[in-house]
């Protein structure tokens, strides 16, 4: 009986440092920038990570991220802060994009993301904030095939800025992904059908497209066993 508890107290310990969050310090050793300019530098006393796309990438919603090295997720918890800025020459349709890929495959060729355009945020537009969380699957599913073929149902709006740290909580189970704010209780948004399905494992990658200068910081990782 003693003998059966002990190995059952240690699957429980073993199970509990599986789930336990992995914290990452940045260094130029443990990314790979992906269609992007990267640097780590300090920001109000923070370590960072700036992103900026390749101005050669033309389209948008591609593989224009950070990658961050040695880490596999499929189910698991993405904890990060974010901030953004548009570049002096950033188009007139520029948001601010920046977000999270996940389960990025080795080629880089499929991937999902989440991102926000925080310029949306405080619009004074109502359809642009609708449209200030955003869904999209590399590489069949991008942002302007989904706001046809599902109106409203990939986006949604979270108050949000510009030139301020934004946290983002990416909770991912199986097929579903959850998008939350600051700290709110429920989710800005719910991806209920994630269209590379309930197998894929990959990488996590720093986002960002046209327009932004990006900065990264927190990265909290929880890999679900």
């Amino acid at each position: 009986m003693k003998k059966n508890l002990l190995i059952l107290f240690v699957c429980c310990f073993i199970n509990s440092l599986q789930l336990q969050a992995q914290f990452f310090k940045f260094d130029t050793g443990k990314l790979k920038a992906v269609n992007v300019s990267m640097g780590v530098e300090k920001m109000m006393g923070k370590q960072v990570v700036r992103v900026i796309k390749d101005s050669s990438v033309i389209a948008v919603d591609e593989p224009t991220f950070v990658k961050v090295n040695g880490i596999e997720l499929n189910n698991g918890t993405i904890e990060l802060k974010v901030l953004s800025k548009l570049l002096p020459h950033a188009p007139d349709y520029a948001r601010g994009f920046i977000g999270v890929a996940f389960r990025v495959n080795d080629s880089n060729s499929k991937f999902e993301s989440i991102y926000i355009r925080p310029t949306n945020g405080r619009a004074n537009n109502q359809l642009r904030r609708n449209r200030s969380v955003q869904y999209f699957s590399f590489p069949d599913y991008k942002f302007d095939r989904l706001r046809k073929e599902a109106p409203g149902e990939y986006e949604s709006y979270s108050d949000m800025g510009l030139n301020e740290w934004i946290k983002l909580k990416l909770v991912i189970k199986d097929a579903v992904a959850k998008l939350f704010i600051n700290d709110a209780r429920q989710p800005s948004l719910i991806v209920n059908d994630l269209k590379h399905g309930s197998n894929l494992t990959g990488a996590i990658g720093l986002w960002v497209d046209i327009g932004t200068e990006g900065f990264f910081s927190d990265l909290k990782i929880k890999k679900e066993q």
